[in-house]
């Protein structure tokens, strides 16, 4: 069970990640705008992350391994905060394919951690998983002369926060309830976007009384509780280059959740793009069973 359960896990986890841009654009319009949603959506996170962490321990809060959970946390609001940023000189769909280079950058980064090369196939996965992403976002014949560099230094900044999130948040921490990791990781996060964003939403009645709470809640368990449990559970088990690769499943699941909610088209080519991108997901695990089965 465990060459699959902890993969799924994973890829469960980064699917929830590809809602949350949708909701964001419910939210918007609804009236909000982007920077309260991100807001509402660890400020209620968090709320949720307490009470979870009362129900299931009834213990004291651990702060073993702290400075891990600083940085996944930190990193976790970051990752939200830059990429709504990237989305001010960005299209959707190029902001989302800037964000998705978190791919070959999480394998970089695990790379250099064990100080090891590429294997041939996760190189093959990489490249296919690129060449799905263009087609699978729609940018086929569009031009981006006219895109500013911020744009995309920003979009590329969220693409290495999140790679780092994915990292981070795969190291274990001994003897620390995942409910306890929860917690801080969604405290951190918490602080760091009520820092940059939009804390008024709690005194001027923004949040409760008209009624972002609802989308607060769907994004604080999409884009908070759920990826930061299972990552936090998963990650250790798979790696953080491995995980890198299985997350590239957020960007089909963003595509089809767009599609389903904001009536959204979609092409045959982002149909096509989405199939490569789902058999580069595959191909790591493929290459891992077959050297199971030669052993």
């Amino acid at each position: 069970m465990k060459t699959w359960y902890y993969p799924l896990l994973v890829i469960v986890a980064a699917s929830s990640y590809g809602v949350v841009s949708t909701i964001v654009k419910l939210a918007m319009r609804g009236g909000f705008t982007a920077s309260e949603a991100i807001t509402s959506q660890f400020m209620v996170g968090f709320i949720i992350a307490l009470i979870i962490f009362l129900i299931t321990n009834r213990t004291k809060i651990s702060f073993k391994g702290i400075r891990i959970l600083i940085l996944a946390g930190v990193l976790t609001g970051l990752t939200n905060i830059v990429y709504g940023r990237s989305l001010i000189y960005l299209p959707a769909s190029l902001a989302v394919v800037l964000l998705f280079q978190f791919t070959w950058i999480g394998m970089l980064i695990s790379c250099i951690a064990k100080r090891r090369l590429p294997s041939r196939i996760e190189t093959i996965s990489l490249i296919v998983l690129f060449a799905g992403t263009i087609p699978a976002a729609g940018l086929i014949d569009v031009d981006l002369s006219g895109i500013p560099i911020e744009g995309w230094l920003w979009g590329l900044a969220a693409a290495l926060c999140f790679s780092l999130f994915i990292f981070v948040n795969g190291k274990p921490i001994e003897g620390m309830k995942t409910s306890n990791r929860l917690l801080l990781t969604a405290f951190f996060a918490f602080i760091t976007t009520v820092v940059f964003q939009s804390p008024e939403i709690v005194w001027d009645g923004t949040l409760f009384n008209e009624g972002l709470w609802v989308y607060g809640i769907a994004l604080g368990l999409f884009g908070m509780i759920i990826p930061v449990f299972l990552f936090s559970i998963a990650v250790p088990k798979v790696g953080s280059g491995t995980s890198s690769i299985l997350s590239a499943f957020e960007l089909p699941i963003a595509v089809m959740v767009s599609v389903l909610l904001l009536s959204e088209t979609v092409t045959g080519l982002q149909v096509l793009g989405i199939a490569i991108i789902i058999i580069g997901m595959c191909l790591p695990s493929l290459g891992n069973r077959k050297k199971r089965i030669s052993v």
